[in-house]
């Protein structure tokens, strides 16, 4: 009779595989891994499936933020189609280190709206990870304008009450920024999804760690493997 390993792989979602040590992320108040999050955001590419939008992996954010070679980065940036999008939407990492897997100790979410031309910064820790969101920023914006997008640091955004919850935090900002623009969203340029965002947070990033957990038992017992 064979043996499995305590780390055994126990879903395949869209490119995302979750093994048994995510779930243990989940049930306890522990920092939320890249595979988690990047499980997440691509779950709500499904449930908010427009063309328009696009929840970019954390890999992938933190690529365009670190890459040394300019010419590089214009050939992975291509087939991205940035300029297409009308949402866009980066987890932000304090990794410094492009050889360090995994690093870094704080979550924050970078959101890019076409219609403002504007990126918003949501850090749900004081702003800790300001240095990091502007350096993504200054990385992507020549591909999702013509370098003359807005920067705005959201002061509003609703703050962690521990050392662990940010990526908590970044999904839930997330969620709730997809549903106000498959909502129709509101065209005032200086309101945007704030107060969404602000009322609604709080309340989910209570549950939220649940909510997912409890979706992966549903994927799993349906023997999803997309």
């Amino acid at each position: 009779m064979g043996t499995t390993s305590g780390d055994d792989k126990i879903l395949s979602y869209e490119d995302v595989v979750l093994r048994r040590s995510d779930l243990d992320i989940l049930n306890g108040p522990n920092f939320l891994n890249d595979r988690v999050i990047e499980f997440y955001l691509s779950f709500l590419s499904t449930v908010h499936s427009s063309p328009t939008i696009s929840l970019i992996p954390p890999s992938i954010a933190f690529w365009i933020s670190n890459c040394p070679d300019t010419e590089y980065l214009k050939d992975f940036m291509k087939p991205l189609n940035l300029r297409d999008k009308d949402l866009l939407i980066f987890p932000v990492n304090d990794n410094s280190n492009v050889e360090v897997a995994e690093g870094g100790l704080h979550w924050s979410l970078l959101v890019y709206y076409k219609e403002a031309n504007t990126f918003v910064h949501h850090d749900s820790f004081m702003g800790v990870n300001k240095w990091s969101a502007k350096q993504l920023f200054k990385a992507v914006s020549p591909f999702v304008s013509n370098g003359d997008a807005s920067y705005k640091e959201c002061t509003d955004t609703p703050q962690q009450k521990n050392g662990y919850d940010c990526g908590v935090f970044l999904l839930a900002i997330a969620r709730v920024i997809c549903e106000w623009f498959s909502a129709g969203g509101m065209k005032n340029r200086d309101e945007l999804w704030f107060t969404n965002v602000k009322e609604t947070v709080p309340d989910l990033v209570n549950h939220l760690r649940e909510e997912i957990l409890g979706l992966i038992k549903r994927l799993m017992s349906e023997g999803v493997s997309k």
